[in-house]
């Protein structure tokens, strides 16, 4: 299984989609490692810097609803996998967007909007770091002397694709 946890980056908009995670230009790659320079590249969000240290240390990434919108290719996920990004956490995803995370081993939880404002109110006070309990279900936030626990769901197909590393790990062993 792939490794959770660590520092989080927040994305603080709506519908950021797929051509922001991963530019189209970049998808004549034919390897998932060319493209990890790229990831974010054309995110327009205000002190949000494509280069920075931030992203480059950050392991799960926050943001608001419609995450992941646009086109269906799986380069979008790739990108945050060959950047140690396994976990994105959203009011909403997009549909296709959200099932390549699970078929790459990776993880797209929803939060409702209330748990999502308060992680957001969590940012404002340092670097958050986070703590996941895959099997337990449940992530903490840390920052400072913070700490806030929150649970998420997943079904057992998700985590079953998650435990397997992805849907050829999944098929692997079944089929």
């Amino acid at each position: 299984m792939k490794m959770f946890g660590g520092e989080v980056i927040f994305l603080d908009r709506e519908n950021i989609n797929t051509d922001e995670i991963i530019p189209a230009r970049y998808l004549t790659e034919v390897k998932k490692e060319a493209l990890k320079p790229y990831l974010l590249e054309d995110l327009e969000l205000e002190g949000f810097d494509s280069n920075g240290e931030k992203l480059q240390r950050a392991k799960i990434v926050v943001s608001r609803k419609n995450f992941g919108c646009g086109s269906s290719r799986e380069h979008a996920p790739w990108a945050f996998e060959v950047n140690d990004i396994n976990i994105v956490i959203a009011e909403s995803f997009a549909r296709i967007f959200r099932q390549n995370m699970f078929n790459c081993g990776m993880m797209a939880i929803e939060m409702p909007k209330e748990k999502i404002d308060s992680l957001f109110a969590l940012s404002k006070k340092g670097n958050v770091i986070a703590d996941v309990n895959f099997s337990a279900k449940k992530i903490t936030f840390k920052v400072a002397e913070d700490e806030v626990s929150e649970s998420f769901e997943l079904s057992e197909f998700d985590a079953a694709l998650v435990e397997a590393e992805g849907w050829v790990g999944y098929a692997d062993t079944r089929y």
